[in-house]
């Protein structure tokens, strides 16, 4: 069967179409547990990071979100202002810069601990389905990665 690129080039034919407006969606639906919060869902994301594990490079945040250091710093400038992370050089490394929660940082956790509940309940998919789009979700993330790293390695040789 030969190539049609006017069948290809239709929206309903892009894959990354529905994955754009999935995304867009649902993290649109964090915003009316988030906005009382004073919080984006950028900033939620980084306070999961830091929540699970206090004390953690810039780097290992953006490693972790899939985020840049030119997203992260002002995100993380603001959260500073805010009085939720400190940002410090690391003793060892000065080129590495931590980030801490403060007092109000973990504080805000308790603030922030039905929101997974609310956002859960407003995804209209059965248990099984919700875990199977996961599963094949982070699978088509780990290919990216591996697949970004094979090029970068490449690009080095």
């Amino acid at each position: 069967m030969d190539y049609d690129y006017h069948e290809a080039m239709k929206l309903a034919n892009q894959m990354c179409f529905p994955l754009y407006a999935a995304a867009r969606n649902v993290t649109g639906l964090y915003t009316p547990w988030l906005k009382p919060l004073g919080l984006t869902y950028t900033q939620y994301i980084v306070f999961l990071v830091l929540w699970e594990q206090d004390g953690v490079s810039v780097t290992e945040i953006g490693e972790k979100l899939m985020l840049d250091n030119g997203t992260l710093s002002p995100l993380l400038k603001k959260m500073e202002q805010a009085g939720y992370i400190t940002r410090r050089r690391c003793r060892a490394d000065d080129r590495v810069v931590e980030i801490a929660l403060t007092e109000a940082g973990r504080a805000l956790q308790e603030q922030a601990k039905d929101i997974p509940g609310h956002v859960a309940s407003c995804i209209d998919l059965p248990p099984e389905k919700a875990q199977t789009l996961y599963a094949l979700l982070y699978e088509l993330l780990a290919n990216q990665k591996k697949n970004h790293r094979k090029e970068t390695e490449g690009e080095s040789e």
